[in-house]
């Protein structure tokens, strides 16, 4: 199964901030829409990093409450691991693991056509799980 069939299940929605919001802006962003990563980007909408919580909980165990008030840039992710639609969930999610990140955006054209959480990925897969379950079930008991 490809990414592509998780975009059609929960969205292709990107939240985004630009790179001069600051860490409590973007923190505040974060609680509110109840997500655990941003894509940082430029007006044009490209794809400039990624900040998640992590990256917030780190700038501030290294320079303390005063971390809140810099600008996402200076601690988002730059190095960010890109897929695209037609890459496979499985393919993703061991990317996600062995680079020890929860959050892929996934691109399109050059462009941002959504984002896929680990979350996302292991629900979509335990759905999956079930169905062939279920087919099994059917199948044994018809025969």
């Amino acid at each position: 199964m490809t990414v592509a069939r998780i975009l059609a299940t929960k969205g292709r929605e990107v939240l985004t901030a630009q790179p001069h919001r600051t860490l409590k802006e973007v923190a505040e962003i974060l609680a509110a829409r109840g997500v655990g990563a941003v894509v940082i980007a430029d007006v044009q909408g490209s794809l400039l990093g990624i900040l998640s919580e992590r990256d917030i909980v780190r700038a501030v165990a290294q320079r303390g409450a005063k971390a809140l008030d810099d600008a996402a840039s200076m601690h988002m992710t730059t190095q960010v691991f890109t897929a695209t639609e037609d890459a496979t969930v499985l393919e993703t999610v061991e990317k996600m693991t062995s680079g020890r990140f929860r959050h892929v955006p996934i691109m399109k054209n050059g462009r941002l056509a959504g984002i896929i959480s680990i979350g996302d990925a292991v629900k979509f897969r335990l759905a999956e799980m079930e169905n062939e379950h279920s087919a099994m079930r059917e199948y044994i008991a018809s025969v």
